[in-house]
């Protein structure tokens, strides 16, 4: 009997395997829904940072004007 079919026995994968585990996992992510465990994609993300979070520390003004995001512009009143 191999040990594949013996209890407790468990089948190593292979570096394909692996792979394609690895890169799975890291598209996505499992969270519960209607109480099952579910694979849902991950939100996009730059350097571990959400994508909006991103623009606004790091977007010039003139970006953000021109890509019509006037709702990360800071607007100084001083009048």
């Amino acid at each position: 009997m191999s040990r594949d079919n013996v209890a407790g026995g468990k089948k190593k994968l292979t570096r394909a395997q692996k792979a394609a585990k690895k890169a799975r996992q890291e598209k996505t992510m499992t969270v519960f829904r209607d109480g099952k465990q579910v694979r849902v994609k991950r939100p996009e993300s730059i350097d571990g940072m959400d994508v909006d979070e991103f623009i606004r520390r790091n977007a010039d003004p003139v970006w953000l004007h021109q890509n019509e995001m006037w709702e990360y512009l800071d607007h100084d009143d001083k009048e």
